[in-house]
Parts: C-alpha cells; structure tokens; sequence
C-alpha cells in the first residue's frame, strides 16, 4: 500500500510539474503574442509616419513648382512688357532722327 501511495504522490508530482510546464509554455507564447503585436503596430506606425511625410514632401514640391512657374510668368510678363517699351522708345528715337535730318 505503501508503495501505491509513494507511486500515486510521484505521478501527481509529474503530472504537477507538467501543468506548470503547459502555463509556462501559454504563458512565453502569450508573450511572444504580444511582442509581435507590439512589433507589427510599430511598423505600421512607422509607414504612416513615412507616407504622410513623403506626401507632405511632394506637397511642398507642388507648391513650389507653382512658385517658379509663377515667377517665370511675371519675368516673362516683365521682358515682353520692356521689349514693348523698347520698341516704342527706338521708333520715337527713329522718328526724331528723321524730322532733324529733315530740317
């Protein structure tokens, strides 16, 4: 009877130490569950990160390209505007040089 006893209390102890090793194992995968998770929300963070910079980056370079576009306008505006002046100046200056040779 002894012996039964000392059998069964040594089965119990193994079947113990295996209930411990199963919470043990859920437990180091629930971790691990967790470090993923935290792993995966980082990175999507990241990428949202990255997208919303890149897009306000090519914002930026739209907005200035319209800039440039704009000052190249007026400068062209400017030259056409002073090539009409300079037209007019040459021929008022031709028509002068014509009335004195005339006189």
């Amino acid at each position: 009877m002894r012996k039964t006893i000392i059998a069964s209390l040594g089965a119990i102890a193994v079947m113990g130490l295996s209930a411990c090793s199963e919470k043990a194992q859920d437990q180091v995968e629930q971790a691990g569950d967790a470090v993923g998770n935290d792993i995966e929300s980082g990175i999507n963070n990241a990428d949202d990160k990255i997208a919303a910079g890149a897009d306000k980056a090519g914002r930026a370079i739209d907005n200035m390209g319209d800039e440039i576009g704009a000052a190249a306008d007026r400068v062209g505006d400017d030259v056409e505007a002073g090539a009409k002046d300079a037209k007019k100046d040459v021929g008022a200056a031709v028509e002068e040089a014509g009335r004195d040779i005339k006189d």
